[in-house]
């Protein structure tokens, strides 16, 4: 069984009981401690983290037409230890789901998953002029121990509407995960788009109070992510 942790914000430590997997960001592993020999072992998942060979072909084609894509790579623990992963400093969150509960994050944020998580790729809505947005990563807890550590740039936000209902509009290039319920996606277009004078928030992801959320918000905007075309 693992069991994440996260150590000054910058770190994932993983804590394995026993025989037991995970998947993680291809090269995000930095550190390792066991008794005796090493008792892990690192292979790159080729197609993807589904164990039927059918699914794992077809989920390897959506990820590269969709762009979420996510070079993995399968830890395999044969006994007690604790490894740590990071990815460039950024931040690390956890989130422990529910059965069935399901989290969609941006591929580039994801960095680990347990093997109690399913994984695949959702498909958000049309009509964005964009390299990202349209597709997200979903992860579904399919298990007690369904784990995913996520990345921020810099030290996130968490904005949530499941207490107060109330509105949540988020800048997609800052999203970095959300729980529940899909966003709307709004427009905002005017003449003032088409001379060049538009604001740079052409479009957003909004969550009204009957769409219950919870939202993880980076305060660094990716810079090829959804935008305009002059």
């Amino acid at each position: 069984m693992v069991d994440f942790q996260v150590i000054n914000e910058l770190c994932l430590m993983v804590k394995c009981t026993g025989n037991d997997c995970i998947f993680t960001k291809a090269g995000a592993f930095i550190a390792g401690e066991c008794n005796g020999a090493k008792n892990f072992k690192f292979t790159k998942v080729l197609l993807g983290p589904q164990q039927n060979a059918g699914q794992a072909i077809l989920g390897q084609i959506i990820r590269r037409v969709t762009g979420e894509n996510l070079p993995l790579m399968k830890v395999d623990f044969s006994g007690d230890s604790v490894t740590y992963y990071a990815n460039h400093q950024q931040h690390i969150v956890v989130y422990h789901l529910q059965q069935g509960e399901k989290l969609y994050v941006e591929s580039e944020n994801l960095l680990a998953f347990s093997n109690q998580c399913d994984y695949s790729v959702r498909f958000l809505g049309q009509g964005i002029i964009s390299q990202k947005g349209m597709f997200t990563s979903q992860l579904t807890g399919m298990g007690s121990n369904a784990l995913v550590a996520v990345l921020s740039d810099g030290n996130p936000i968490v904005l949530s509407n499941i207490e107060s209902k109330q509105t949540i509009t988020v800048d997609p290039d800052a999203v970095v995960c959300w729980t529940n319920s899909d966003p709307e996606i709004k427009m905002d277009l005017s003449w003032r788009n088409f001379i060049g004078q538009h604001s740079g928030e052409s479009y957003m992801f909004e969550w009204i109070g009957n769409s219950p959320t919870s939202v993880l918000v980076q305060p660094m905007e990716r810079e090829h992510g959804v935008h305009i075309i002059d």
